[in-house]
C-alpha cells in the first residue's frame, strides 16, 4: 500500500560526487541551491481502514528546509506550521503530470515522515487525496508502477 520515489525527479546520479549535493533517505540538496524533503502523500482507501501512500519529494525554500532540519529531532515539532512546497515527484499513474503541484508539508512526531497535503485542485491526484480510492484503483496503480508500459498515465 506504499510506493516511493528514491530521489526527486530533478536528481541526477552525477550529482552524487559533488560537494554541494546530498541525497539521503529524507533530504536532498542540489548544488546548495535546491532543497527537498521526503514525505508521504496519503490517500484513504474507501470501505477499509487502509491508507495508500506515495513516498514523494517536495521542494522547499532554503528557510523552510533549514527550519525542518533544525527541528528534525525535536519533540513537539508536529505543532510547527506547514511548509509550502512543490511536488517534485512525477507519478506516472496520473495525467496530467504531478510534477510541480502545490503542497503543504506537515511535520509529524519525531521518527515519522512528514505528511504531504496537495492544494485542493481538480488534479486527479488531489481529488483522490480528498475523496479516497477503491481497492480496484490501488490495483491499477500497482500495475502502472510495476509495468509502466508507455507512460502508464491515467
Amino acid at each position: 500500500m506504499n510506493y516511493t520515489a528514491e530521489a526527486p525527479a530533478v536528481w541526477d546520479p552525477s550529482f552524487a560526487d559533488a560537494d554541494n549535493c546530498l541525497l539521503s533517505t529524507d533530504q536532498c540538496v542540489i548544488h546548495a541551491q535546491h532543497y527537498f524533503v521526503k514525505g508521504l502523500l496519503e490517500i484513504p482507501v474507501i470501505d477499509s481502514d487502509e491508507v495508500f501512500s506515495w513516498g514523494v519529494w517536495v521542494s522547499l525554500s532554503r528557510e523552510s528546509f533549514s527550519r525542518a532540519a533544525d527541528l528534525r529531532d525535536t519533540p513537539g515539532r508536529e505543532s510547527e506550521k506547514p511548509y509550502f512546497g512543490w511536488l517534485t515527484t512525477d507519478l506516472l499513474a496520473y495525467s496530467p503530470a504531478t510534477f510541480n503541484l502545490k503542497t503543504r508539508v506537515h511535520s509529524r512526531p519525531v521518527g515519522q515522515r512528514p505528511f504531504v497535503e496537495l492544494e485542493p485542485t481538480d488534479h486527479p491526484l488531489a481529488v483522490e487525496q480528498r475523496t479516497g480510492i477503491t481497492l480496484d484503483r490501488v490495483r491499477e496503480i500497482a500495475a502502472a508502477v510495476i509495468h509502466p508500459a508507455g507512460d502508464g498515465r491515467r
